[in-house]
């Protein structure tokens, strides 16, 4: 099995995926992925660390830095199209989540400093995206994007790709830190699909092919990017949802288009006459 693909385990405490910088062998991005029935709880403390906590299915009463945030309730389903309850939590706070409902809790972690401020953002603060076009449109929740301001390096963000589309696409890539024009930023991908019996298809490649690899990947799986261009397709009869953790050095989101295939984007970004 490819190292760039992580299959959920058998939930320890309700953990089903735990990725750390040491376990990806890179430097900044962290993700876990709890699956918690009604009653259950988990809880986290990372010095040095910041969190989003995402309520991506569900209900829980959450607690972070010593505040009661009380109970939020997420949507009942990735593909109705609603949106996710979050709350960005500053480095080295504790925080606990105990679910109300059967819940899916995504933990993004990234490098932080002090000084930052519990943040819930919730369904109204989050706005609904469409890029593309064709065979290419997705739609995008911007979660914790560097418009939303008050963390130091992650960025968060959800899509939702419709049957027998592509996203992720025209292969793009984020792995040069050369601000503007392209900044360095591993990224993880938890994928969901819609029916769950389905898989989709993620292509990881740099320009001199070093790393080169098609991953199949199913419902619940996370795939790596720790660099080089990585386009994403969801089989005809599949929707795929996907969430995107990145980190790097800098908390800005540029990205170079593969020279092979930028015509596409060229093309579809001309103003329609």
């Amino acid at each position: 099995m490819s190292k760039l693909l992580v299959k959920p385990k058998a939930a320890e405490n309700g953990c089903v995926i735990d990725i750390t910088p040491e376990s990806a062998g890179w430097k900044y991005v962290g993700f876990a992925l709890h699956r918690l029935p009604a009653g259950a709880a988990a809880a986290g403390e990372d010095a040095g660390r910041e969190a989003l906590l995402v309520l991506v299915t569900g209900a829980a009463k959450v607690t972070a830095a010593g505040k009661e945030l009380g109970e939020l309730k997420s949507r009942d389903d990735i593909f109705s199209w609603g949106k996710p309850q979050c709350v960005y939590v500053p480095a080295g706070a504790a925080w606990r989540v105990e679910a109300t409902a059967a819940t899916e809790l995504a933990v993004c972690t990234a490098p932080g400093g002090p000084g930052r401020e519990v943040m819930v953002v919730g369904p109204a603060d989050i706005e609904d995206v469409t890029r593309g076009k064709g065979a290419n449109t997705r739609h995008i929740h911007p979660l914790l994007m560097e418009e939303r301001e008050g963390a130091d390096s992650l960025l968060v963000t959800e899509v939702i790709t419709p049957q027998g589309n592509w996203s992720s696409y025209p292969p793009h890539k984020h792995d040069t830190d050369d601000f503007p024009n392209e900044t360095l930023l591993e990224e993880t991908y938890y994928h969901r699909l819609n029916p769950p019996q389905g898989f989709g298809l993620h292509h990881i490649y740099t320009d001199d092919r070093s790393l080169d690899e098609t991953v199949a990947f199913g419902d619940g799986d996370v795939t790596l990017v720790p660099r080089g261009y990585h386009p994403t397709a969801a089989p005809y009869g599949y929707e795929l949802y996907y969430l995107n953790v990145m980190a790097g050095p800098r908390r800005n989101w540029r990205f170079a288009n593969d020279p092979d295939h930028d015509w596409i984007f060229q093309r579809d970004s001309k103003p329609e006459s």
